[in-house]
C-alpha cells in the first residue's frame, strides 16, 4: 500500500468543496450548497438510471500514453445510473445491510509488514491545499494518509456528511463499490461502458481535449490557486451542471469513478472479444496492489497538471485502499425502453 499511495496521489483528483484545508468545518451546517435534478418521467422503467443505447466507438485517446491505441470497440446497450451515488444512497445501503466499508477496517499487518503504525489504522488518502508548493513532484505536499478518514468522515474524524446527502459518496473502494451495486442488483460499469456513455454518442476518439466548461474542474494554478470559476473550489453535490445528451450528470470532472476493468498497461492488452476483467473479484488488500481502471477526472484536474477530464482518459486505483478523490456509478444489464 505505501507504494500504492504515490500511485494514488498522482491520480489527481479531489475532495470537498471549502477552500484552502478542503476540511468541511463540522460546526457549520448552513448554506450547504444542493442541486435540483430533473423531474424524472413517472413511467421510467428504472428510476434514477439512464439508457445508454448500443454503439459501436473509437475508443481512447491520444493525450497519455496509457490512453491507447485508440481502437473500435462495439458495446451492447444498458442502463446507467444518472449521477454518482451519493452519501444519502450509500448510507441507505449501510442501515439495511450494516456493511463495514474498507476504510473503517483495520490494514491487516501481516499483508503489509512494511508500512508505518499510523498507516495500519482504518483511514483513507486525503487531499489538502496547501498554500504553496516547493515542488510539484512531491505530491505528499498536498496528499496525506489521514487515520479515521471514511465516507462519513471524508476528510478525517474533524469531518462529516450531515447535509450533504447529495454530495458523491467518496473514499470508497472497488469492493465498497461492488457490495452496493450488488445491493441494488446492479455492477459496476466496464471501462468500454463508462467512455461510451461519457461519449453520449460522439463515436470519434480525442474530440473533447478542451478543458469542460460544464464540470467541475480546477481552474488555476494546481494545487494552490482555485478560482472556482465553475462554482465550486472542491467537490460539488450531484447534478450541479448539465447532463449530457444521454441525460448523465458529471460524467467529466466532480468526483473520478470506478470501473470493474482490471488496470491493463494500455489498451493493447485487452482483448476485443473481452467485455470485462474479471468483473467479480472481491477487493483484496495484497502487495501486488491490483489495481481497475477509473474513469472521467476529477474537480482537482486542471490544464496546467492533469488533463484528465476527458472521456478517454483512464488511470490506475488500487484496490482497496479508500481516497476522497474517488466515487462510483452503477449501470444495470437489462433490456432497453
Amino acid at each position: 500500500m505505501a507504494a500504492g499511495l504515490a500511485l494514488v496521489a498522482a491520480l489527481v483528483a479531489g475532495y470537498w468543496y471549502t477552500t484552502h484545508t478542503g476540511v468541511a468545518d463540522p460546526s457549520s451546517q448552513a448554506q450547504v450548497p444542493a442541486c435540483l435534478l430533473p423531474t424524472e418521467l413517472p413511467a421510467a422503467s428504472h428510476p434514477g438510471m439512464v439508457w445508454v443505447p448500443p454503439g459501436r466507438f473509437e475508443m481512447g485517446d491520444d493525450r497519455y500514453p496509457e490512453e491507447g491505441p485508440i481502437r473500435a470497440t462495439r458495446v451492447a446497450g444498458f442502463w446507467m445510473d444518472r449521477t454518482e451515488v451519493t452519501n444519502a444512497q450509500f448510507a441507505e445501503f449501510v442501515k439495511a445491510t450494516g456493511y463495514v466499508s474498507q476504510a473503517e477496517r483495520p490494514v491487516d499487518a501481516s499483508q503489509y509488514p512494511d508500512l508505518p503504525a499510523f498507516m495500519r489504522q482504518p483511514g483513507a488518502v486525503v487531499f489538502s491545499q496547501p498554500t504553496q508548493v516547493k515542488d510539484r513532484n512531491d505530491l505528499g505536499q498536498w496528499w496525506q494518509y489521514t487515520p479515521g478518514a471514511q465516507w462519513r468522515h471524508p476528510g478525517g474524524t474533524p469531518t462529516h456528511i450531515q447535509g450533504r446527502g447529495q454530495f458523491p459518496v467518496v473514499t470508497v473502494t472497488y469492493e465498497d463499490a461492488l457490495a452496493y451495486a450488488r445491493w441494488k442488483g446492479r455492477t459496476l460499469p466496464s471501462e468500454a461502458q463508462w467512455e461510451w456513455a461519457a461519449r453520449a454518442g460522439q463515436a470519434l476518439a480525442a474530440k473533447d481535449h478542451d478543458q469542460p466548461h460544464g464540470a467541475n474542474t480546477w481552474q488555476g494554478v494546481f494545487p494552490v490557486l482555485n478560482s472556482a470559476d465553475d462554482g465550486f473550489v472542491g467537490l460539488a453535490p450531484v447534478g450541479c451542471y448539465a447532463p449530457n445528451a444521454l441525460g448523465l450528470f458529471d460524467m467529466l470532472g466532480n468526483v473520478w469513478e470506478l470501473t470493474r476493468d482490471v488496470y491493463t498497461a494500455n489498451h493493447r492488452a485487452v482483448s476485443d472479444s473481452v467485455k470485462s476483467l474479471d468483473p467479480d473479484a472481491s477487493g483484496v488488500r495484497n502487495p501486488q496492489m491490483r489495481q481497475r481502471v477509473i474513469k472521467g477526472g476529477s474537480f482537482l484536474c486542471s490544464p496546467d497538471y492533469c488533463m484528465r477530464y476527458r472521456s478517454g482518459s483512464r488511470q490506475p486505483q488500487e484496490e482497496d485502499l479508500g481516497t476522497s478523490h474517488l466515487g462510483f456509478r452503477t449501470v444495470l444489464e437489462a433490456p432497453g425502453p
